[in-house]
């Protein structure tokens, strides 16, 4: 399809670079501003299915909402727009270079240091934890979703994508075995090396046994292993400047595709959708607007052979516009029944009815707009009713604890696994805490996040212990904050080690 208009309007720009990716297409692209951005288009086989859309639309809309709530681990995303049967996901960043990009230049010139590499795994695990808190998962995390930003910050990218349009229910611990595997990809001699390498196996390790919480701590327990600079950003941000002038060739050729600014559609034209037209997916229309298809800004009257898009993210400018959905809301989003009951009606509708459309009395028309209103009032209220449900009511407290030791006698050089119960209210939120050896002074201190919706959180901690002889060991779990209403809160077990 031949999509360059020759329009020079404004909008989202393609450039001749793209590149395969299992979800579609992706193509470098330039906003309306001038700024670097990029493209996706979905493979038509992944979105065939009308409840597989649905449940991307929901997904994209859970994405901006963790980043209007502060996220700033994630590739922002400026717009879902349908045209021509093709959906494109439009993003307000560029997604190069990726940390596959990095990782395969000849010659490893451009592959971060044991610090840089630190410091990726560092920041896709405090974003995972932050989506893990919010009932989400990223579903796909590897090398080519891992973006760094020209600051140096690390986002993901494409989250939530492949497991909406596959159905997959959410993963947490799909992800922590992602991460792992991400380190030691890493620890493989791809960016980390000598002890550098002993800390990403580590924290791989405890990634797979205990969750990325527990991993976090062991690389920031590492630090003194790891270069200087670790964890700071400026060392990635040199590198995604480096790979800037690597690919300067590539990136810059010519724009040869335009996804031109849409104007805002008058009522007529609004009430009889051009075959050729472009549908953002993630506007909800204003109270007394009409239920037309797809209504939004973004509908643009483009002619076949056109793609139109938005000129920056959706609804930024007029926060009217924009639904605010939380973390968990169905994926039967208002967007979604907007955006299905827009293509239901091109589907069914004939061009001939259409046309005859415009000549339906004022009276009709009015009888629509008010009935549309009516039907959008109703769900917004109960959206925003979903939404105080959902949200916690109280911040996390824990309100007990319970701590348990082997029974048995155990024998020689053996590493003893100590478990913690924390008993919480049920709200989200980073519970922070210590457990003390009898055989040291020195504390573990450690911290958590804990999801919301679960009255119980599990920690652990493990002993080795070696040598001939006998030893009873004590461990003591205390929970630091939040803080207990009636002073400490803590338990211990012990455990007896003989070995001759």
């Amino acid at each position: 399809m031949n999509i360059d208009r020759g329009n020079d309007g404004g909008g989202f720009r393609l450039t001749d670079r793209s590149w395969a990716d299992e979800l579609g297409t992706w193509s470098s692209a330039v906003t309306p501003d001038g700024r670097p951005a990029s493209a996706l288009r979905f493979d038509p086989r992944r979105t065939a299915d009308p409840a597989a859309r649905d449940r991307l639309v929901a997904a994209v809309v859970a994405d901006r909402e963790l980043t209007r709530a502060g996220l700033t681990g994630l590739l922002p995303v400026a717009d879902l727009i349908t045209a021509h049967g093709e959906i494109w996901l439009l993003t307000a960043a560029p997604v190069n270079p990726t940390l596959d990009d990095l990782l395969t230049v000849p010659g490893g010139a451009l592959r971060p240091d044991a610090g840089g590499a630190a410091t990726v795994l560092l920041e896709t695990a405090r974003t995972l934890l932050a989506v893990h808190a919010a009932g989400l998962s990223h579903g796909a995390l590897r090398p080519g979703n891992v973006t760094i930003a020209a600051d140096g910050s690390v986002l993901l990218v494409a989250r939530g994508l492949a497991d909406a349009l596959e159905g997959r229910l959410r993963s947490p611990e799909r992800d922590a075995a992602a991460w792992a595997a991400l380190a030691r990809e890493l620890a493989a001699g791809r960016a980390g090396a000598g002890r550098a390498a002993e800390v990403f196996e580590r924290a791989a390790a405890t990634a797979s046994a205990h969750g990325l919480a527990p991993a976090r701590d062991v690389l920031l327990d590492g630090r003194d292993l790891l270069s200087p600079g670790f964890p700071e950003q400026s060392g990635l941000a040199e590198t995604a400047r480096a790979w800037a002038g690597h690919a300067a060739p590539v990136a810059g050729a010519a724009a040869s595709a335009v996804f031109p600014a849409s104007p805002a559609p008058s009522a007529s034209t609004a009430a009889v959708p051009d075959e050729g037209e472009i549908v953002t997916l993630l506007h909800v229309p204003r109270t007394g607007e009409g239920p037309v298809a797809g209504a939004g800004p973004a509908v643009g009257t483009a002619g076949a052979g056109s793609v139109a898009g938005t000129t920056g993210v959706a609804g930024a400018g007029d926060p009217e516009v924009v639904m605010r959905f939380g973390p968990g809301v169905p994926p039967e989003t208002t967007a979604a029944q907007i955006w299905r009951a827009g293509r239901d009606q091109q589907q069914t509708e004939p061009p001939s009815s259409r046309l005859r459309a415009l000549g339906a009395p004022a009276r009709r028309r009015r009888r629509r707009t008010a009935l549309a209103a009516a039907i959008l009032a109703l769900m917004v209220a109960g959206i925003l009713a979903i939404w105080l449900l959902r949200t916690p009511s109280a911040p996390l407290a824990i309100t007990g604890l319970k701590v348990s030791a082997p029974k048995k006698t155990q024998g020689c050089d053996t590493t003893v696994r100590i478990m913690g119960t924390l008993v919480t209210n049920g709200s989200a939120g980073e519970v922070r805490y210590q457990w003390r050896r009898s055989d040291r002074k020195t504390p573990i201190e450690q911290t958590d996040t804990v999801p919301a919706g679960e009255t119980s959180h599990e920690v652990s901690l493990e002993w080795t212990v070696k040598g001939e002889g006998s030893f009873k060991g004590t461990a003591t779990l205390r929970v630091i904050s939040p803080a207990a209403r009636d002073g400490k809160l803590q338990d211990k077990a012990s455990f007896t080690y003989r070995c001759s």
